[in-house]
């Protein structure tokens, strides 16, 4: 885009806004960018698995909360890094885990210029994740 102001031509930069959807629960979130190509998926997943919850029960309630909250916490920081630098983000999945890392996220100032949205959904397959992803973004 080229505005005229005066003599003078600036010359602005239209910026290809990110778009990324996010379908998440507890144990893991599959990240999907929204681009013209077919959408792919990258996942990552929570260290705190059944068979950690399982092992640590053993040793007691006391740690079972600490070291599930820890890897909890590493599991959202991951989720956080991989938002940075996308405009726009859409939430999506069955648990509450999408609303502690929309608050997370919130509390991250680096994050203040990115749109995030939430939306509850059922369990979904790879494809339907797709599809709510281009719906989505193809609707705002």
């Amino acid at each position: 885009m080229t505005i005229w102001l005066g003599n003078l031509r600036k010359t602005s930069i239209m910026k290809n806004h990110k778009k990324l959807g996010i379908w998440m629960d507890h144990a893991s979130a599959h990240l999907m960018e929204f681009t013209p190509d077919p959408i792919t998926t990258k996942t990552i997943t929570s260290k705190f698995t059944p068979e950690v919850r399982e092992l640590i029960i053993r040793k007691g309630e006391d740690q079972l909360h600490r070291k599930e909250q820890q890897q909890q916490s590493d599991y959202y920081r991951q989720l956080t890094e991989a938002i940075k630098g996308v405009d726009d983000v859409i939430l999506f999945g069955p648990t509450d885990a999408k609303a502690e890392l929309y608050n997370a996220l919130l509390a991250d100032r680096q994050l203040k210029h990115v749109s995030i949205k939430m939306e509850q959904t059922d369990k979904m397959t790879e494809n339907q994740q797709h599809a709510f992803v281009k719906n989505y973004f193809t609707k705002h």
